[in-house]
């Protein structure tokens, strides 16, 4: 768009021949420079011919800065305008598809002329349609006064859609803001359909004829009939109207006063419904009281005859209506009788003679429709038909009584609070007014004009046990209640304060479907939502059906509370939502048992998450994992502090195995991920924190296990290779003793003394039957353990040799640890894991084993530790 020329920025001086006088025009006025009786006629001709040239000079040049196919809404016009000898001249361009009106009041005197020369026409309108520029001169010193500008869009409708919007936008080089302009839309809709403008962005209200609207801006909805033009309505902004439709054919226009800027603004225009009335303006009426004024059409002229204008309300829940006359003026019928009619939805239709009363508790959302009939008109006085009407709003006034019996419900206290301070509700109990009310036993209730945003109602229960010998051994079953449906709202939540006894722990399961924990990337879609947290308000975490987790024990006083997800009321169908029972002491502040499905993540964030977790505290996980199965554990949104005193600890530990998978403290690089298999500790604590927090959330996945076979296939390789390898030596050892025992003899000698053959000074006592002395001494008799075990593998066959007497054996053998992990879990079945208490956490990771211990294999025969005296063998194979 060609920036429009600024005449201030130009000097032009006129200088009077007689009184020798100079004229200095810094701004282009009403002022003529012919102002000084004393100039001649001849020097206004000269100065006009040297404005105008200057005129050219200047559009030459603006006219190469332009930029020509810019999309318009409205007129962007592009003009010039100069002062000479009582005219002022316009140079406009209007947009393809928009027209420009020079309107003149009939004053006069006053024209407005086009061209030069012989082609120059005079008159006192002038229609500029869209295109090339045109130059434009008014033959008045103040045209402003005299004409007006109007401004004309046409937008069409098919039943699908529309060729445009009512777009209204400011522009500071748009230069007849001294002119009264007047921007008009004119819309054509497509049958049966009307054309729908929405105001909802910034709403209207109607107002009278002559009213004049705060920021300048009046809008008029006329419908173009056969009959003639009819003027819906005008109005200003911000107001309850959010859209008008009309059929067939109408206009929306708008006025702006000279010198005021034009606003900014969009409405848009849509396909509308099936109307059969003259228009049809829709009212959205706010919350509370309020009150709205509608005129009938051609206001205050006459509703045009035989005609039908509807009105359409959206009213509030809660809130009734009410309709009033103002200013009615009648016509005299002819044919049919003047009329009100109420539609409501799901209700019979209402008629009301304008003459009758009209209904003041219109309930919910409703249509108002005037009628008008066959009037006569040929009387003398006949006013016609107008009408002023108010509509006011306002909050239903309702009471209601209610009986609260808390004897069946399980000991809770309901508590009813008014929460909304403008509202009207009034709350009353056994007819006291209170703005709090507590019930714990049966009470009536009165509430008045109370909706379900107004209160808020709540229920608590303690449960306590003073010592663990007298706790019940039954599970408590936390139970949400049913409430009697006279009260104004439903149960928003139910709170459970839950007190162990002094050395005794809190212990809770689900009893349908275990429980998760509502994380990032683990969210509760669920209809409740769990809180859980300790006595002094802090969060241990938010739960829902439909995990991994099957118990939550806590080793100290908490709350449990049951809400609807999203705040949102406890609408919800479970009425038992946990169990909860008193146990004796465990050896974490927090303990969780989980069972992971397969192929679904499981994830486990720390007590309070986000927040960390209280100093010196600690939190156990113990983890199920099915045979063949290995947990994938990642440890994500690990968050590590400063500590002043101690360390933080993430431990990992097999079930039944003495020795650790993992442990980080703070001060040490911790792995991220981690595989283990079979059921697991999964342990953490805190230290006294200087700086940071310490939370972590752990992900937990199930998988198959790649390397079992792997490492049964390792294992028995090793043992065939190291006793071939033995076989290879016991082979080699025989065949070099059986050398050497061909020429010697070896006497066993129970006392220890050896006697070779050939010594004199052989005892001859009872050992004279020589039972003990040996011609030779077979070599595998030295190797009899190593062949026992190898016909034991299979690597030898049945063997005949002497059968060592049973003794002291010379080395200890290692402890045998059996695997923990042996049950047999059936893979993503939901079953209470029966873990084994915390192990003895060692001191170190290579803790040694006590000397003085003593280990068995399985099959050998126990002992007394206290076998008396030692007995001499029995002879020898």
């Amino acid at each position: 768009m060609a920036a429009a020329a600024t005449p201030s920025r130009y000097l032009v001086l006129s200088r009077c021949l007689r009184c020798g006088h100079t004229h200095t025009y810094r701004k282009w006025s009403s002022r003529s420079t012919a102002s000084c009786a004393a100039l001649h006629v001849n020097e206004r001709k000269m100065w006009r011919i040297k404005v105008a040239a200057l005129d050219e000079k200047r559009r030459a040049s603006e006219g190469s800065m332009s930029s020509p196919g810019v999309p318009l809404q409205l007129l962007l016009l592009t003009c010039i305008a100069f002062t000479v000898s009582g005219a002022q001249k316009l140079t406009v361009t209007p947009d393809r598809g928009t027209v420009l009106h020079i309107i003149s009041s009939g004053v006069k005197g006053c024209k407005v002329c086009t061209g030069s020369g012989r082609s120059r026409q005079c008159g006192p309108s002038l229609v500029i349609q869209g295109g090339a520029p045109v130059s434009v001169e008014f033959e008045c010193s103040r045209p402003q006064d005299v004409f007006s500008m109007e401004i004309v869009q046409n937008i069409e409708c098919t039943t699908k859609l529309c060729s445009g919007h009512i777009v209204q936008a400011s522009s500071d080089s748009f230069p007849p803001l001294d002119f009264n302009r007047t921007f008009t839309w004119n819309l054509k809709a497509s049958a049966p359909k009307a054309v729908k403008i929405d105001f909802s962005q910034l709403g209207m209200r109607q107002v009278h004829p002559s009213e004049r609207c705060p920021d300048g801006h009046s809008y008029t909805l006329q419908a173009f009939q056969a009959t003639g033009n009819v003027t819906v309505g005008k109005y200003c902004r911000a107001g309850p109207v959010g859209s008008a439709q009309v059929p067939n054919r109408g206009s929306f226009s708008l006025d702006v006063p000279a010198g005021q800027k034009l606003l900014n603004g969009r409405f848009d225009v849509s396909v509308g419904e099936e109307i059969k009335t003259l228009a049809k303006i829709t009212l959205t009426l706010p919350t509370g009281s309020s009150s709205s004024t509608l005129l009938s059409p051609n206001y205050p002229d006459s509703f045009p005859d035989d005609d039908v204008m509807e009105w359409y309300f959206q009213v509030p829940e809660n809130q009734k209506t009410a309709v009033q006359f103002l200013n009615l003026e009648q016509p005299r019928c002819q044919k049919k009788d003047t009329a009100m009619e109420y539609h409501g939805t799901g209700r019979v239709a209402m008629v009301r003679s304008l003459k009758d009363p009209q209904p003041n508790d219109i309930q919910g959302k409703f249509s108002l429709t005037l009628r008008n009939c066959e009037m006569d008109r040929r009387s003398v006085g006949s006013p016609g038909l107008s009408l002023s009407l108010k509509v006011f709003s306002s909050r239903a006034r309702s009471t209601g009584s209610c009986k609260v019996d808390m004897s069946q419900m399980e000991g809770l206290s309901l508590h009813i609070e008014r929460v909304r301070r403008t509202s009207d509700c009034q709350m009353k109990i056994n007819s006291v007014p209170k703005e709090k009310i507590t019930i714990t036993a049966t009470s009536e209730l009165t509430f008045q004009d109370c909706s379900p945003e107004d209160v808020l109602i709540t229920a608590m229960r303690v449960i306590e046990c003073r010592q663990l010998k007298d706790c019940t051994k039954t599970a408590a079953r936390l139970l949400v209640p049913v409430l009697p449906p006279c009260l104004p709202a439903p149960l928003s939540s139910v709170t459970w304060t839950l007190r162990p006894p002094q050395h005794g722990t809190v212990e809770l399961t689900s009893p349908s479907e275990p429980l998760k924990q509502d994380l990032p990337g683990q969210p509760c879609n669920d209809s409740i939502l769990i809180k859980v947290a300790e006595d002094d308000g802090t969060t241990i975490g938010h739960f829902c059906p439909q995990g991994a987790i099957q118990k939550v024990q806590i080793h100290t006083n908490m709350s449990v509370t049951v809400s609807g997800v999203e705040g949102r009321t406890l609408r919800t169908p479970f009425k038992h939502v946990l169990d909860v029972i008193f146990k004796a002491e465990i050896s974490e502040r927090y303990i969780f048992t989980v069972s992971p499905k397969r192929d679904t993540p499981v994830l486990l964030a720390t007590p309070g998450w986000p927040v960390g977790m209280k100093p010196y505290s600690t939190v156990s996980w113990i983890v199920s994992v099915p045979p063949k199965m290995d947990a994938h554990l990642m440890f994500a949104n690990l968050s590590q502090p400063k500590c002043s005193n101690r360390h933080t600890n993430i431990k990992v530990q097999r079930v039944g195995r003495l020795e650790e998978e993992y442990s980080r403290r703070e001060d040490e690089e911790a792995e991220s991920e981690l595989t283990v298999s079979g059921n697991f500790y999964l342990n953490m604590s805190n230290c006294m924190t200087e700086r940071g927090e310490f939370s972590v959330i752990t992900k937990v996945t199930l998988q198959k296990s790649k390397n079992h076979m792997l490492t049964i296939l390792s294992v028995v390789a090793a043992l065939l290779v190291l006793f071939v390898i033995v076989l290879v030596a016991v082979c080699v050892v025989i065949r070099k003793k059986k050398k050497k025992l061909n020429h010697q003899v070896s006497i066993y000698n129970p006392n220890g003394t050896s006697f070779l053959p050939g010594h004199n000074g052989f005892p001859k006592t009872r050992q004279d039957n020589e039972s003990h002395v040996y011609a030779s001494i077979e070599d595998t008799l030295v190797y009899t353990d190593l062949l026992r075990k190898g016909a034991e593998m299979g690597v030898y066959g049945e063997f005949d040799t002497h059968q060592s007497f049973p003794g002291h054996a010379d080395s200890q053998k290692p402890l045998v640890c059996r695997d923990a992990d042996a049950d047999d879990m059936p893979v993503g079945a939901y079953q209470q894991f029966q873990a084994p208490p915390l192990p003895v956490r060692p001191l170190s990771h290579g803790q040694a084993l006590e000397d003085n211990a003593l280990y068995q294999t399985e099959g050998e025969e126990e002992r007394s530790p206290h076998l008396g005296q030692r007995l001499e063998p029995e002879g020898g194979n």
